[in-house]
């Protein structure tokens, strides 16, 4: 057995019982008796990221405090770029950071394409257990695309499939990618999904895959879709391959409300789904472990704009509102929600990706003047 896969097959094994539950509890109201009090100051791991990334991280600070906000920012820089020889990518004391305060922020990461390092997001999924990536994708006011009231969730799966990183070449110009599916994280994934739905009064559930062709693989998750979905009569549970969807989000995306993917299928529906609305620097997102949500923008770092004042801060800020409710703090989250609607319908004050020649310190600046009638 090689020894890339044993460990995953360890974990398998040792999964919990198919019947417990565990329920999805961000977006919605904690229902845990020893949350902390609403206006209890809460501590945050704050990771600016590279690029633009410190840019938008000043103005969800600077956003969060106007609206007064009861949180408190532990910042810890992780770049590649701080990396020494034979050290770990990401520093044990950031990890140890977001695992004591249990909530996390984190802006874009540079990943270098084709070559170099692991992946910081991957490695960060993957050290944390942050088993199920959230997007939101929601019509924003003031944004014209193609289609009006868009409203669909995608639900990643985040911790295996084709990004558990096991390539190696066998002969000079043959390389060969495992793909590791596993029960215990198909029907975690799945039973989340479920989860969500009933928590978030949606109505639907469709499992996203491609199970035609990958009988094995694809096939066990969608397996696991639909024995989870059984303990679940109350939300429709439908099936799609994965090219009928892409097809139907361009076209018809209103037959969608919420899709449960594997890692590699929810990475490309997440972000096709986020064009539908105006793109990823509209685009909320958040990453729930057991004991650990790490929310963040998924858009690039934008280099060739960073330090020029021209970044949309609008997506960690959106993500940051989707952290503040899973903390129970849904007066905080509403208000600054409301500004960003207020500022995009108006229209007067926009960044550069949106049409306007609005700076990043001015959106941010006209999203504050809004708290107050939000």
């Amino acid at each position: 057995m090689s020894l890339w896969i044993a460990p995953l097959l360890i974990a398998a094994r040792h999964s919990r019982p198919a019947g417990r539950h565990v329920a999805p509890h961000f977006l919605t109201r904690r229902l845990s008796a020893a949350a902390p009090s609403a206006q209890a100051v809460r501590t945050v791991t704050l990771f600016p990221g590279d690029g633009i990334g410190p840019e938008i991280a000043g103005a969800v600070k600077e956003i969060f405090r106007a609206a007064d906000a009861p949180v408190q920012w532990e910042e810890i820089a992780i770049s590649t770029k701080n990396v020494k020889p034979g050290e770990d990518l990401i520093p044990q004391a950031a990890l140890d950071s977001v695992r004591r305060n249990r909530y996390g922020l984190k802006g874009p990461l540079e990943t270098p394409v084709g070559k170099g390092h692991k992946s910081l997001n991957l490695t960060l999924r993957q050290a944390l257990s942050l088993y199920a990536n959230v997007r939101p994708c929601v019509s924003m006011p003031g944004v014209k695309t193609k289609f009006d009231n868009i409203n669909v969730v995608t639900i990643r799966e985040n911790t295996e499939g084709e990004y558990v990183g096991l390539e190696h070449e066998v002969y000079p110009g043959v390389v060969e990618s495992l793909k590791v599916i596993t029960r215990q994280a198909s029907e975690r994934v799945a039973r989340f999904a479920f989860e969500y739905a009933r928590s978030n009064q949606r109505k639907r559930v469709t499992a996203v895959h491609k199970a035609s062709v990958l009988k094995m693989s694809d096939g066990m998750f969608l397996e696991c879709c639909r024995r989870i979905s059984k303990e679940y009569p109350d939300i429709e549970f439908k099936e799609a391959l994965i090219e009928l969807c892409c097809g139907y989000l361009v076209s018809q995306p209103q037959r969608y409300d919420v899709l449960v993917l594997t890692n590699l299928a929810g990475d490309i529906v997440s972000d096709l789904a986020a064009g539908l609305i105006g793109g990823l620097g509209l685009t909320a997102s958040l990453n729930k472990g057991e004991h650990v949500v790490l929310a963040e923008a998924v858009h690039g770092t934008a280099p060739d704009i960073a330090g020029k004042d021209w970044a949309n801060p609008t997506a960690l800020l959106l993500s940051g509102v989707m952290l503040l409710r899973e903390m129970d703090l849904h007066d905080h989250a509403e208000r600054i929600e409301r500004a960003v609607h207020q500022v995009l319908q108006d229209a007067q004050c926009r960044t550069r990706d949106l049409g306007g020649t609005a700076r990043c310190s001015e959106y941010t600046q006209a999203i504050i003047d809004r708290l107050g009638t939000a």
